[in-house]
């Protein structure tokens, strides 16, 4: 920020600066030449031809430094080709301030006030103003010259610009220390936040609760959020992880007490126990990684693409089951693709496994509306009321006659509301059996 500010300002002030300068140095040379001017229109118009063709005065010129020598102010007046007098190429008058010396005009004709600068005299330069007339009683082009030397003139640019250089530099420094204060004022409240943040891990505290200005409550907020959200996920892998041990050490035991006593079952109790927790491993992994994906930030996932690759994968294992996916065909909801998988092959693959033959899966996302259905429905015996509940208990299921670990409702049930959806189990009304209605958060 001081680097763009200090290059705004350098950009500007030197801008400034030369257009001032432009502008000062032409109004002191334009009055300067203004003087030159007045002068030599007082010449033109008091000048005379005499009987021998020289150029006269009819009145004396009211500039005294004209007869002082070396004064700085001069004149001349010169014509060449003469008509009236042909014997004269070249006739010259100076005034007397020249004394021996005369001035080179350049060989041109200047209708108007010519004005330019000139070096040639040694250590003075000068500020020149030509003008060509024809004077009364004459054909010859006279041309009028007046020069005065430059050293006021120079001297009121350069203090001008001395003036100028100090002024600006003067007000570029004070630029600059107004924008470090503006700068260190208003980036106080970050400091204020970097300082709390500070305080918030010495004091063991987990939100920020100091007054700050409003600039900056919006980054406070998302800073509490964020750190009430890495909360959430440090309480889920402690409740995870909890439950996990919980989980396992009854397995353990009853595998502990059962290698103690040399039960003579020790193999069957060694494959049923690693069983149960196989499954609590499986489950609570899978919940593991959907809070992982769930961290990383917002999926877009379209369902019917989910739901059409769970149907060919389901298709093989249950080839005689009819399929059916209908709906909203551009649905995408808030979930990884892994994870709406893995919650579509579970309650389709159900679908297929207890059904009767008929599967329909169908996408109801209204416009306008926050959350995304998604019907399975089957043609089966469905499930009573009363253990609508109790089967998304881990482990939990109604027909043990067919394969299965009792997981696949609890892993839906948890990944569903991990992403802050929900899973509810009705009848279905078209085939009969089992209804579930899945909904997921919606794109937009």
């Amino acid at each position: 920020m001081m680097l763009i500010a200090a290059g705004w300002i350098l950009f500007l002030l030197v801008g400034g600066g030369f257009a001032l300068d432009r502008s000062l140095t032409n109004l002191v040379r334009g009055n300067f030449d203004e003087q030159l001017e007045y002068l030599l229109n007082s010449m033109i118009v008091v000048a005379e031809i005499d009987s021998d063709g020289q150029v006269y005065f009819n009145r004396p010129l009211g500039e005294p430094r004209f007869l002082e020598p070396n004064s700085g102010l001069y004149y001349q007046i010169s014509a060449e080709g003469r008509e009236d007098f042909p014997s004269y190429s070249l006739a010259v008058t100076p005034s007397r301030s020249l004394w021996d010396t005369t001035l080179r005009q350049r060989n041109h004709v200047d209708n108007e006030p010519h004005f330019y600068d000139s070096d040639q005299l040694s250590g003075e330069p000068l500020r020149i103003v030509e003008r060509t007339v024809i004077l009364p009683d004459s054909e010859a082009r006279w041309t009028f010259t007046v020069a005065s030397a430059r050293e006021e003139l120079d001297f009121q640019i350069n203090r001008i610009r001395s003036i100028l250089i100090w002024s600006f530099a003067a007000l570029g420094l004070g630029l600059l220390l107004m924008a470090a204060l503006q700068n260190w004022v208003g980036l106080s409240p970050l400091r204020r936040v970097s300082a709390a943040i500070q305080s918030m891990r010495s004091a063991g505290t987990n939100r920020i609760t100091d007054p700050l200005p409003t600039e900056v409550e919006p980054l406070v907020e998302e800073i509490n959020a964020l750190l009430a959200h890495s909360e959430r996920q440090a309480e889920e892998a402690r409740t995870h992880a909890g439950n996990l041990a919980h989980a396992l050490k009854t397995p353990l035991t009853v595998l502990t007490n059962a290698a103690t006593a040399h039960a003579p079952d020790l193999d069957t109790a060694v494959i049923r126990e690693t069983r149960t927790m196989q499954r609590h491993v499986d489950h609570h992994l899978a919940r593991a990684r959907a809070v992982g994906r769930r961290a990383v930030g917002h999926a877009r996932t379209l369902v019917c693409e989910s739901a059409e690759a769970v149907r060919r994968a389901v298709e093989r294992l249950y080839p005689d089951t009819r399929f059916d996916i209908d709906g909203n065909r551009t649905a995408a909801v808030t979930i990884e693709r892994q994870d709406l998988d893995e919650i579509l092959g579970n309650l389709v693959e159900n679908a297929a496994k207890y059904g009767g033959g008929s599967v329909f899966v169908t996408v109801d996302a209204e416009p306008g509306s926050a959350l995304c259905t998604i019907w399975i429905e089957d043609d089966g015996l469905g499930i009573p009321e009363e253990e609508r509940v109790r089967i998304f208990d881990r482990g939990a299921r109604l027909d043990t006659g067919k394969p299965g670990t009792g997981l696949g409702l609890a892993i839906v049930r948890d990944v569903a509301e991990i992403y802050g959806g929900e899973v509810e189990l009705d009848e279905s009304e078209d085939l009969g059996g089992l209804l579930v209605k899945l909904r997921l958060p919606r794109v937009g």
